[in-house]
């Protein structure tokens, strides 16, 4: 390796690592302050906190590496402009091309590592920081309790309440159970004024203690008749206190926070499984549409309806259908007409909401596949923006280059966030809006490397005023140049 590319490498990575790291804390930081609301006071340990700091930072760094570099490349490049040594260099021969040449090759090195991250380490991390959020929810089920609202967290159980208090937040008011164990519906009512929920670290049980209610159990399966019902058997009863325990020992999978249970989104799978998943998905939408469309086609007995050949054709009858019949016979047809066409419309719309929801889902995984690839190569495309923009604007330090960066990387992250969503809502193709980031930031980035190249600023003003400037003139008649030229003789 030359002096040279050594010294470019200095300059940037140095830069890199400090910039990489202040991005991963503060977006880490920001991750964990949003989750800081349903974690915080539920009596979470400190193994919780930091194993899911370790997998937030896992899931960060793809995102962290592409603003390093952007930030690093402005950076380096601006320090070597603002010292001058850009311009030695240039005066000895070598070329923009030449000079960010060694940095070129770490971005791509960056970039596969990037790639690599994304598509082992980023759904690793994402299903393990699912899971553990969702365990800890069943270790601590007052976490997960929402008032106002039916809870099935709680397995065997529908409980609302109306307000939740307490250091730990496990204390109720005005608490309404429907006990559902046994797949006998809600034959079991527990109502109380207050209520409790104690649990213990690891324990399959918890206890549930209720205050100030009363219990209303139905002991019959089933009632068909009115009658019937209003004989059953049932008994009811008031408490002061009330206390049963629940087995959750099911769920909590040999009591490992991080263990298993779930792997329902698109980003906890690999890019080969994403690409295995995908023509599932596709297939099991395409035939439920087929099998929709042609029972809605039998419903309105359409294969039915067939042409009389000519020959056959009573030449006596109307070709307005409904004038062959009399008045009853043109209401009965017109009310079948009606109730059957009013089916139908209920049938699709009742359908509708579903079929977008798989769509939806479709538009996802489809969208999670193509994006792997165009986020990875994001370190690249961001460098061959930051390194001729450093190079233009010839500042160093954090004050431009962070500045410069951030509004580059709104840019790039805004259009990205922007395609995503439209390919979800299918306005647009999962590739297009995957990849519409890279389509509006590759030109910038020719365009910036070209100008830089070529020694020139991000905007030449006079290019477009020249042009303004002699239309203006070629408009502007002679015989008024002519008058000025006078007026000013006299």
């Amino acid at each position: 390796m030359k002096i040279l590319d050594r010294y470019i490498l200095k300059s940037f990575i140095g830069p890199f690592i400090a910039t990489f790291l202040i991005v991963l804390f503060v977006l880490v930081m920001q991750l964990l302050w949003q989750a800081f609301e349903n974690i915080a006071g539920k009596g979470v340990s400190i193994s919780f906190i930091l194993k899911f700091l370790y997998y937030t930072t896992l899931m960060i760094i793809p995102q962290a590496l592409p603003i390093g570099v952007l930030l690093s490349s402005i950076m380096a490049m601006g320090n070597l402009g603002e010292k001058y040594e850009f311009a030695a260099a240039k005066s000895a021969g070598i070329s923009l091309h030449r000079l960010i040449r060694p940095i070129a090759v770490l971005a791509i090195l960056l970039s596969v590592a990037n790639f690599f991250f994304l598509n082992n380490v980023f759904p690793y991390a994402k299903i393990k920081q699912a899971n553990l959020y969702i365990n800890i929810k069943k270790k601590k089920p007052a976490m997960s309790l929402i008032p106002g609202s039916f809870n099935a967290d709680i397995p065997g159980y529908q409980i609302k309440f109306d307000e939740k208090y307490g250091e730990e937040e496990n204390l109720l008011k005005k608490v309404l159970i429907y006990d559902l164990r046994g797949n006998r519906g809600n034959q079991k009512v527990i109502t109380a004024e207050r209520g409790k929920i104690v649990s213990d670290e690891g324990s399959r049980y918890i206890t549930l203690i209720l205050n100030d209610g009363n219990f209303y159990e139905e002991h019959v399966k089933s009632a068909r008749t009115p009658e019937r019902r209003d004989r059953m058997i049932a008994s009811s009863a008031s408490f002061k206190e009330y206390e049963f325990n629940i087995d959750v020992g099911d769920i909590f999978d040999n009591g490992a926070l991080d263990s298993i249970n779930t792997t329902g989104s698109p980003m906890m799978y690999r890019l080969n499984e994403l690409k295995d998943t995908v023509p599932k998905l596709k297939y099991s939408y395409d035939e439920d549409m087929q099998i929709r469309a042609k029972n809605i086609f039998a419903s309105t007995q359409a294969e039915e309806l067939f042409k009389i050949p000519d020959s056959l054709l009573n030449k006596k009858l109307n070709k307005n259908t409904l004038e062959n019949f009399g008045l009853d016979e043109k209401i009965i047809i017109l009310n079948a007409a009606s109730s059957k066409t009013n089916r139908l419309l209920s049938t699709v719309n009742n359908s509708t909401d579903n079929l977008k929801f798989r769509r939806k889902v479709l538009n996802l995984y489809e969208t999670e596949y193509y994006n792997r690839v165009a986020l990875s190569l994001s370190c690249v495309i961001l460098f061959f923006i930051g390194a001729p923009l450093g190079s233009i604007i010839r500042k160093g330090g954090f004050g431009t280059p962070m500045i410069l960066a951030i509004a580059v990387y709104v840019t790039y992250h805004f259009s990205n966030t922007f395609g995503k969503n439209l390919a979800e809502q299918s306005s647009i193709t999962a590739f297009l809006g995957s990849w519409i980031s890279a389509i509006i930031m590759i030109p910038i980035a020719i365009l910036l490397t070209r100008r830089a190249s070529k020694d020139k600023g991000i905007f030449n003003i006079d290019a477009f005023l020249q042009p303004i400037s002699k239309l203006f003139k070629k408009l502007v008649p002679k015989e008024v140049k002519n008058d000025n030229e006078n007026s000013k003789e006299k």
